[in-house]
């Protein structure tokens, strides 16, 4: 049990070594000469590794807006965090053991199901199987179930979802990028069906419809058509007026001698190198997983789909991602001052929540419904992820939790679905 542990805890909870060991796997079933397998297995833990230090420079830049927009704004409430959630069910409810046998439970059954079923995705986003691992191990203990019967019910639940949630959104990933080599692996899906849902009820039916992509400006300000100009001239004023009205003191510790509002300049300039980096990343793990991917497609499991982190298909549709980014905001922002009012705890934006799930949500948006669809869709889907972690407030006090809520849509619904089938049962039996 302790190699079990440590195998868990050092290897399958790293994305980036899981994802190259599975490229390297690929490649040797292709029977590669070694070199290019070593090539191909170190050029995908690159690219994984570029791609992930593009989103720790999004995260660091976006956990100084939130704490920003909460000083301008005067917020407080909870802030949803799947993280913390993972951390107060590890440390104090001892339920850290269960989290990693599930962890690893859930790729098996998943690997199983796309081998013996006609769902053929194989989900590679690791740190999400870890979330659905904690939302399915929290609640299936709150109803009452230990031992191994809560690990095998939970990897089945999380395994289910594991190509399950690909499938459901594969019409659309192959809308967007035009093909059928990769599938997405994110647990927010039901947030961006719900989107994709709106967007086709409001869409515009011309068949010559506008979509985000095919914004045209004047001459003068075509240099917006840059992705990373026209995000520049979206977040830096973004940022500036939130510091201005946050005032010196709020990021008094963060920007130390440097004047705040230079600061909040710089972290906006941080956002756009962050996206740059990121974009790089899957650049470049695309460019080495698809192909490798081939070799267990070919021999492991027939016709398999890598299902991947949202962020790889933000290339596809870079505009679309700014606008569901901010429509998701304004979005977020309704809903927190809107649900207080029937009874609901406050749920203050998360800004990472906000960007990834918000930018892919767009990306569905616009994929179904064009420009109309992406920016009503956005704030159908902002006010929705809000909602979900509301209802959960309740349900996590009761459990002992202290001002916590989750994220992750597909993770909330998995749990809230197993606790509701299973309660009873236990009840029963």
């Amino acid at each position: 049990m302790g190699v079990l542990d440590w195998i868990i805890s050092n290897i399958f909870t790293q994305a980036g070594i899981v994802i190259a060991l599975i490229a390297m796997l690929g490649l040797i079933l292709q029977r590669k000469d070694a070199g290019t397998v070593l090539s191909g297995t170190f050029k995908t833990l690159l690219g994984f590794m570029v791609l992930a230090a593009g989103s720790a420079v999004l995260v660091a830049t976006l956990t100084y807006f939130g704490t920003q927009f909460e000083a301008a704004f005067n917020l407080t409430g909870i802030v949803p965090s799947i993280e913390a959630v993972n951390g107060f069910a590890t440390n104090d409810l001892g339920l850290g053991g269960p989290i990693a046998i599930a962890f690893l439970g859930i790729f098996i059954v998943n690997v199983l199901l796309a081998r013996f079923t006609k769902w053929k995705y194989i989900f590679l986003t690791g740190q999400a199987l870890l979330w659905m691992a904690t939302m399915t191990v929290v609640f299936g203990s709150a109803v009452g179930l230990s031992g191994p019967w809560l690990i095998v019910l939970c990897s089945i639940v999380g395994g289910v979802f594991c190509v399950a949630m690909p499938a459901i959104a594969q019409p659309i990933v192959r809308k967007v990028t035009g093909n059928d080599a990769i599938a997405l692996g994110h647990f927010c899906t039901v947030g961006y069906m719900v989107e994709a849902g709106v967007a086709y009820l409001v869409r515009d039916r011309r068949p010559d419809r506008k979509t985000t992509e095919d914004l045209k400006l004047p001459r003068a300000f075509e240099f917006l058509q840059d992705t990373y100009m026209s995000l520049a001239v979206v977040m830096i004023p973004l940022y500036l007026i939130t510091a201005l009205f946050a005032g010196p003191a709020a990021s008094a510790e963060a920007s130390g001698d440097t004047n705040y509002l230079v600061y909040a300049f710089l972290q906006a300039m941080q956002f756009v190198v962050g996206v740059y980096v990121l974009m790089a990343g899957v650049r470049l793990l695309l460019g080495e997983i698809v192909p490798a991917f081939r070799g267990i497609s070919m021999k492991l499991v027939p016709n398999s789909k890598p299902a991947l982190d949202a962020p790889v298909l933000f290339p596809y549709a870079p505009n679309a991602v700014i606008i569901g980014f901010l429509t998701t905001t304004v979005g977020t922002v309704i809903a927190m001052f809107v649900l207080p009012l029937a009874g609901f705890a406050v749920i203050v934006p998360g800004m990472l929540t906000n960007f990834f799930a918000g930018g892919t949500a767009g990306i569905f948006g616009n994929a179904v419904g064009g420009r109309r669809g992406a920016i009503i869709g956005g704030l159908v889907h902002g006010f929705f992820i809000t909602l979900l972690p509301a209802l959960l407030v309740g349900t996590f006090q009761s459990l002992g939790f202290p001002s916590l809520s989750a994220t992750d849509a597909d993770t909330i619904v998995a749990a809230l679905l197993f606790a509701w089938v299973v309660g009873p049962l236990m009840k029963a039996f």
